[in-house]
């Protein structure tokens, strides 16, 4: 017999919004450091304790499982950037990276720039945010958080001695160089953790600080960047619909900075820059964005050239150049694409994928003079692999590919990507993969997982923790349904707002395909979703509770109202 599970007071209380009322007598318990709120909270861990009392053989057993999987002395690979090779490496038994670079040559002497293990100690949490090396390779910027609220302080280090600069700031988000070695950029977060200022300090003196830019809208956030050419710094405001963007020279860190266009409702840009060019992605011509140029002498938006139409269906998720070309980072029908193009001749080739339900994107390339870029390729079965990529040859070689101990072997797993019909005929793509020999009779066990919020895509990767359901013969499914950006923007358009309730018909239509092509049953069939991943799995249960055997909300998103008035 199951234990009762604590119940929490219930205290009236009233929020007014535009003369309605909304009654939350849970309201009590958003106090953290509530005496009361902590003791309920110890009293739901003793109780989920209790209820999985009987299953702490089989949760050890798995524990063993995914830490047999996991390879705990390793070693990233290694970066060229400014004169030095960059890398990160891990050791067994320490729980922290080791962030290190050699000068000139891999068989230099290792320099270690940053051991989070040593700033941990003393510490019950540590997390990296930001780190950026100066041009000269004398400064370490950083951003550390030390409380698990992603509240991130930044510190700048001497790589010549070891020592600290006096500059210290908390609250910061994004940090860069300029070039002359000894200014910095950075942002900081006001009390909604909103980015909303740019400031200029020098390193070495704290005292010299100047509030360059403030963006008063709280729908809009701020960040910093810097061009791959080195000569250019950008300033972007952005809000989840309308973003602007001003340029500053990197040899001029004083200078005064450029609007290049004022933001105007639902139009989306930003920059990279080549030459005498700016690039500019934007979705003036269409919502999967199109890519322009401009003269850096005068890139108003009157001056915009068309470089890379717009092509609906095909999501310009990015742009990165380099000294003689450039990719373009594509997404469609659910998979990741890089296209590759030379400034030259403007001929373009797409990396070829060898399955689809596949995910690629670009690994470390700080070097704008290179003929050579890496990037990283996984998928349901193929754990992630660095690959080095000749444009001109379009040769690919692996450099590394993440090590899975404990016997696994991708041969034994075979993925696919299917498409179910949603109730107004559009067609939702799901992307499986299951244990070869599982068989498709409606026995096997499934879970579906979605998320289908922010226009955010599921792209297919691989996960050590899917192994030991794959392996006791559940399947694993994807939906890459509306409200997420699987298929582009409009696919987003078409699962927010007034037509939100597309995201969970599409859900709902995922499983009800899958039981109805024997990959499961409704008494077999698990769903899991988080944040507003959680919304989605919430609002599938209202509508279609006889449709699953079991549901995860994972930190849910699920009220939404109360969540978005809440200003802490």
């Amino acid at each position: 017999m199951l234990p009762s599970a604590p119940q929490a007071a219930r205290i009236p209380h009233t929020i007014e919004v535009h003369g309605d009322r909304i009654e939350d007598p849970y309201f009590w318990l958003r106090g953290k450091t509530n005496p009361a709120v902590i003791a309920h909270l110890k009293a739901e861990n003793r109780y989920t304790d209790r209820v999985m009392k009987p299953t702490r053989p089989l949760q050890e057993k798995l524990f063993k499982e995914l830490r047999g999987h996991l390879k705990e002395t390793d070693l990233s690979v290694p970066f060229f950037h400014d004169g030095y090779h960059y890398y990160t490496r891990v050791e067994k038994g320490k729980q922290y990276a080791i962030h290190c670079r050699k000068r000139g040559t891999l068989e230099a002497p290792e320099e270690v720039i940053l051991d989070l293990n040593r700033l941990a100690r003393g510490r019950k949490f540590l997390s990296v945010g930001e780190m950026s090396v100066s041009d000269d390779g004398q400064l370490l910027a950083y951003t550390t958080d030390v409380t698990g609220f992603r509240e991130y302080t930044l510190e700048v280090k001497d790589l010549r001695t070891g020592a600290l600069l006096p500059l210290r700031v908390e609250h910061v988000a994004d940090v860069l160089w300029a070039a002359d070695n000894r200014t910095l950029f950075y942002t900081l977060e006001d009390e909604a953790k909103r980015p909303h200022q740019v400031v200029r300090a020098a390193a070495a003196h704290p005292g010299e600080r100047t509030v360059v830019f403030t963006e008063p809208d709280e729908r809009f956030s701020v960040d910093v960047s810097r061009s791959r050419s080195k000569e250019w710094i950008f300033l972007h405001i952005e809000s989840h619909t309308t973003s602007e963007t001003r340029v500053l020279k990197a040899s001029d860190p004083a200078g005064a900075w450029r609007l290049v266009a004022p933001r105007e409702q639902d139009h989306e840009y930003s920059l990279d820059h080549h030459g005498e060019w700016f690039y500019i992605r934007s979705n003036q011509s269409g919502r999967d964005f199109a890519l322009f140029r401009a003269p850096v002498s005068d890139p108003s938006r009157g001056r915009w050239e068309p470089v890379v139409p717009h092509r609906p269906g095909v999501m310009l998720e990015g742009v990165d150049f380099f000294d003689r070309f450039y990719i373009l980072s594509e997404l469609e029908g659910a998979t990741p694409h890089l296209r590759f193009t030379d400034l030259a001749t403007g001929e373009s080739h797409r990396l070829a994928l060898p399955e689809q339900a596949s995910s690629v994107h670009l690994h470390a390339n700080p070097e704008f003079h290179t003929e050579r870029v890496r990037y990283v390729y996984e998928s349901l079965r193929s754990p992630a692999a660095v690959f080095e990529y000749d444009w001109r040859s379009r040769q690919a070689t692996l450099l590394k590919q993440t090590e899975v101990p404990g016997g696994f072997d991708p041969a034994s797993y075979e993925s696919e990507r299917i498409e179910a019909a949603a109730p107004d005929g559009k067609r939702v793509p799901i992307s499986i993969i299951r244990r070869k020999g599982t068989r498709l009779d409606g026995t096997a066990p499934m879970l579906l997982v979605g998320y289908g919020s922010y226009g955010i895509p599921s792209t297919a990767h691989f996960s050590i923790q899917r192994l030991p359901l794959l392996d006791r013969g559940v399947i694993v499914g994807i939906a890459h349904i509306r409200g997420g950006g699987d298929l582009g923007k409009t696919w987003h358009d078409d699962g927010r707002m007034g037509r939100k309730r597309n995201t969970f018909t599409d859900f709902i239509a995922c499983a009800e395909h899958l039981i109805r092509s024997r990959y499961t049953s409704a008494d077999r069939l698990a769903i899991k979703g988080g944040s507003a991943g959680g919304l989605l799995i919430g609002a599938t249960l209202n509508l279609r509770p006889d449709l699953f055997k079991a549901a995860i909300l994972d930190v849910p998103f699920v009220d939404v109202i109360n969540t978005m008035l809440d200003e802490s």
